[in-house]
């Protein structure tokens, strides 16, 4: 399933490098070049998140996000801008906003925002999602009804989060798994125990597939986690 963004941003090369790198996510995207024509589209052809620059012709950022809350007070809405004055945050969020991103910005941290709104908004992010309960990987195998992990020296019986930290790897293979993405989706918050906990949920499926040399699991300092096979 593909998640329809509705991005509006005036500055064409900008739109250019953004639409790109969210469409290479996988996301569906509705470019819009001012404010008006973005409220047109949102009313046409509903998205399931907004990505709004502020400074826009014919309608700013903070007035389509009015108009829009009007119209569905539950969507997900997050500002791009250079305007990074506290008193612009703080009318961002109050014109109906759930986050503000300040450019210059990098594209994976848009990306995790992202997915954190749409998880905590009851949007579930799935990308590539196994459709049968055993997945076979490498050398490998996840039953996730039986909650076992079979390798090539043994079976391993796992929780259900190191289950569901497992297929979440699996369905974002071989590219990267930001950290906040299995925190919300598994643990529904992102604070600083649930995030140990999540490191040590971790290292079990690490010390499960250390010795298997089809798979590697990986832990990108400060950014999340790469199951490549």
């Amino acid at each position: 399933m593909k998640y329809k963004v509705l991005y509006a941003e005036d500055e064409p090369t900008l739109a250019q490098i953004i639409g790109d790198g969210l469409i290479n996510s996988g996301y569906d995207v509705q470019l819009a070049a001012d404010g008006q024509q973005a409220l047109e589209m949102f009313q046409s052809n509903p998205p399931d998140i907004c990505v709004l620059d502020i400074m826009m012709p014919l309608k700013d950022g903070y007035t389509l996000a009015e108009d829009i809350r009007k119209l569905n007070s539950g969507i997900p809405i997050i500002f791009l801008s250079a305007k990074s004055m506290p008193e612009d945050v703080i009318k961002g969020f109050k014109s109906g906003g759930n986050d503000y991103l300040r450019k210059p910005f990098n594209m994976g941290e848009l990306l995790v925002r992202m997915e954190a709104l749409l998880i905590r908004l009851g949007t579930p992010v799935v990308q590539d999602a196994p459709s049968t309960t055993r997945i076979i990987f490498g050398e490998c195998e996840l039953d996730s009804v039986s909650q076992q992990l079979i390798t090539s020296h043994g079976t391993h019986t796992l929780s259900y989060k190191e289950t569901a930290l497992l297929e979440l790897l699996l369905q974002h293979r071989n590219t990267l798994l930001p950290r906040q993405v299995p925190l919300m989706k598994i643990w529904g918050d992102d604070n600083f125990y649930n995030a140990r906990s999540m490191d040590v949920f971790m290292s079990h499926l690490r010390k499960m597939l250390k010795d298997e040399p089809s798979v590697q699991l990986m832990s990108i300092r400060g950014a999340g986690y790469k199951l490549i096979y």
